[in-house]
């Protein structure tokens, strides 16, 4: 996966590493077919395999610091992506975990005709 980049992004991060915006795109990133920036390598640049910590976190892009979404107002937007992190994310596999849990409790509950608190 690679993170999207906003422009408080690239500015953020370009400057942290002492760079302009332009070496920065031109030396990490690539433009999708929407627009926006993303990370020419995968896994990511900025990943340190030694450690499996992230070299940039202080300034690390928005989304890495709001990963895994949890608290999006539409999950639906990002089920894709939980789909493809519950494997490798503990906070996506927690979360699938507890929905699942509560999807079955609502059954059992509908099931005896009780209202489901």
């Amino acid at each position: 996966m690679t993170p999207t980049y906003t422009f408080k992004d690239l500015r953020r991060i370009s400057q942290h590493l002492n760079m302009s915006i332009k070496q920065f795109k031109e030396k990490w990133l690539y433009q999708d077919k929407d627009g926006d920036w993303m990370n020419v390598n995968t896994p990511c640049q900025f990943l340190d395999l030694r450690t499996n910590m992230c070299s940039i976190y202080e300034v690390r892009p928005k989304d890495c610091a709001e990963f895994p979404h949890l608290t999006k107002k539409k999950m639906t937007d990002y089920m894709h992506i939980h789909k493809q992190n519950v494997q490798h994310c503990p906070a996506t596999f927690k979360m699938v975990e507890k929905l699942m849990e509560r999807l079955n409790n609502t059954k059992i509950l509908v099931e005896q005709d009780q209202p489901y608190k």
